[in-house]
């Protein structure tokens, strides 16, 4: 993971545990000189830090801004690939543009684009997802896994997968559940959405860009009136604001375990995984698709992640791509 020497003096505080550091050691540390060092923190405190200078003794970290700092995501995250180049930003347009860009130019595979707020964030069919400033995670993540085109819908059911248990292993006041095909809820309210995106040649995968947009730290008036009902975040649930650093460390990690196991070992661990934590399979549901209305009781997903519905006339029907409302 790349760091620059800002995000290098942010952990270099943060591993201080509240000690001072003087100028001249910091200087001698990252061989620059001490005016070198004191642009770097004039520059920290523009971003929000917050120094106490003490005679003698040097600078102290008060207080830090709420933002996924890059250097505390290296010192908290184990993966081997995921994560261990990322791209981060403040403001984007939207992660998955940038993402894009960045395959073009071989970025190598587990880089994450990563930004505090995005201008157009997106999720599925082109649909707008609010993203606000420094309050969740947003980001994409680009793979490159060894498997044929007709396999990247899975990554969308393997990624829900490695986010509610993520979240599970983190959080103990909610029960996330997944909702077929790309959405987390809690408690019927949605929390996060995943977009997968595929560039690919006649017959391989160039790249996958997986798009993940959790809410994490919104109040409830941070969501528009007509939201109050549909969503919610997981502070709100929790009861507690919460460190988005973290949970970015966790998802990572979980979804480089679930990818690399799918890769190896194929759907059916990851179905299991799946329908165990599922707000869809057993309940009545509408399907909207582009051509029809499907309605029955969800039953399943087959191996290649098609939900199965069986409708009143006792027929199942296969639905690839839909809308599901939970009726």
């Amino acid at each position: 993971m790349h760091l620059t020497m800002k995000d290098e003096l942010v952990q270099r505080f943060l591993n201080a545990q509240g000690e001072p550091i003087s100028g001249q050691q910091l200087a001698d540390e990252f061989q620059v000189s001490r005016t070198a060092i004191w642009k770097h923190m004039q520059s920290l405190q523009q971003e929000g830090y917050e120094f106490e200078t003490i005679k003698k003794r040097g600078y102290r970290l008060i207080a830090a801004p709420d933002r996924v700092d890059i250097g505390q995501l290296k010192q908290v995250l184990h993966t081997k690939r995921y994560g261990q180049t990322v791209h981060y930003f403040e403001s984007v347009d939207s992660t998955q543009l940038i993402a894009h860009e960045l395959v073009r130019s071989g970025a190598p595979d587990g880089t994450v684009v990563i930004a505090e707020h995005q201008t157009a964030g997106r999720g599925r069919m082109m649909r707008e997802w609010d993203s606000s400033k420094g309050k969740g995670i947003w980001m994409t993540l680009i793979i490159r896994p060894d498997v044929a085109p007709h396999q990247a819908p899975q990554f969308t059911l393997v990624t829900a997968v490695a986010v509610v248990n993520a979240m599970k292993a983190m959080y103990k006041n909610f029960t996330p559940e997944i909702k077929w095909p790309n959405d987390i809820l809690i408690n019927g309210k949605k929390t996060t959405g995943i977009l997968t995106e595929m560039i690919s040649e006649t017959d391989r995968i160039q790249a996958l860009l997986i798009g993940i947009g959790i809410n994490v730290n919104q109040s409830l008036e941070d969501f528009p009136q007509e939201l109050h009902s549909i969503a919610t975040s997981l502070s709100i649930e929790e009861g507690e604001r919460l460190e988005r650093v973290h949970l970015v460390a966790k998802v990572l990690e979980f979804l480089e375990h679930y990818s690399d196991h799918y890769v190896k070992h194929g759907f059916p661990r990851i179905k299991k995984l799946w329908e165990e934590s599922s707000g869809t399979i057993g309940k009545q549901v509408k399907a909207t698709t582009l051509r029809e209305v499907v309605k029955g009781e969800a039953i399943s997903i087959t191996e290649s992640g098609v939900l199965e519905i069986r409708q009143e006339n006792g027929e199942i029907k296969g639905v690839y791509s839909a809308d599901i409302e939970i009726v």
